[in-house]
């Protein structure tokens, strides 16, 4: 009767612990990234104005880039330097974050980025809510749910670039200006090699979305996305691009580093002053956040 007695008692506390477990078990990573929460960074930014490279609204982007991130746990480095323009030379700042303690001569495995400038226009008002904007509030997203996972978030690098935007028109010295110089720095520190793959986030956040990714994109990183994207439901919102890309991915590139632009190209209101709030959707930004978690989790750092 004894033995009876605590060999019930034994499966009725295992029965509980086992529900409660199961109540408690955490989603997958790529569950908790929220469109709202994106959007709501977005809308932030947007409310500051235009924010071209070496203005105040970029300036006070930048602050709230850094308190959102260090929140999260992540450590920011402002990046300052000085190019020549066509407008002469200007100072810009890249900011790099990094998790927890790592030291900045440790090599992050793998690099998220985005451009947080806004095109310079004399003659509308531009806010970039897409534009800038959109790739920004899914990156500062991005740090909150990576925090969730230390021990991955501690093996990538976000990086948000200045001075993506050309002042006239795209060169080899006009626009890509955080980016060149990031790039640069890579390269002479020697750490280009430690670093594997990474991802560029640039105008992801229409309403109808539609990432257009470049035909000359690694061909790795490409199967992946579109695996991600396969998985979460979402292929439908992936597809090519007719042409090439030049972006922030670029410089990367060219000293080695495989990165993909994901990038919706298919936007009217590209450099226009319709590039504003409303073209934007908190669904956008979660698909592309979501699908781009997918794929760090289950094929880039697994």
């Amino acid at each position: 009767m004894r033995c009876t007695l605590s060999r019930t008692l034994f499966l009725a506390t295992f029965a509980t612990l086992s529900i409660q477990s199961c109540g408690s078990r955490m989603p997958p990573l790529w569950e908790n990234f929220s469109g709202e929460k994106a959007f709501a960074h977005v809308q932030h930014l947007v409310d500051l104005g235009p924010r071209p490279a070496g203005s105040e609204a970029l300036e006070k982007s930048r602050l709230y880039i850094i308190e959102q991130l260090k929140s999260a746990g992540w450590t920011v480095t402002r990046s300052e330097f000085s190019d020549q323009t066509p407008r002469g030379k200007m100072t810009f700042v890249n900011l790099i974050a990094r998790f927890g303690t790592r030291k900045k001569k440790d090599a992050a495995q793998f690099l998220l980025c985005s451009h947080y400038d806004t095109k310079t226009f004399e003659t509308i008002r531009f806010v970039g809510a897409n534009d800038g904007g959109s790739s920004t509030g899914l990156l500062i997203e991005m740090a909150r749910v990576l925090a969730m996972s230390p021990s991955l978030a501690a093996k990538i690098e976000l990086l948000f670039f200045d001075g993506e935007e050309a002042f006239e028109n795209f060169t080899a010295t006009d626009g890509l200006y955080g980016s060149r110089h990031f790039a640069e720095e890579l390269r002479d520190s020697g750490n280009a090699k430690s670093v594997r793959r990474g991802i560029l986030f640039d105008m992801i956040g229409d309403k109808s979305l539609g990432v257009t990714l470049p035909p000359d994109s690694p061909p790795a990183l490409t199967r992946n996305i579109f695996a991600a994207a396969d998985a979460l439901g979402q292929r439908a919102h992936f597809t090519y691009l007719g042409g090439g890309m030049t972006d922030d991915h670029t410089p990367l590139n060219e000293i080695g580093i495989p990165v993909i632009d994901l990038i919706d190209f298919d936007f009217p209101p590209w450099h226009t002053a319709e590039d504003t709030l409303d073209k934007i959707s908190a669904e956008s930004l979660e698909i592309v956040g979501r699908v781009a978690l997918y794929d760090l989790v289950q094929f880039e750092l697994k």
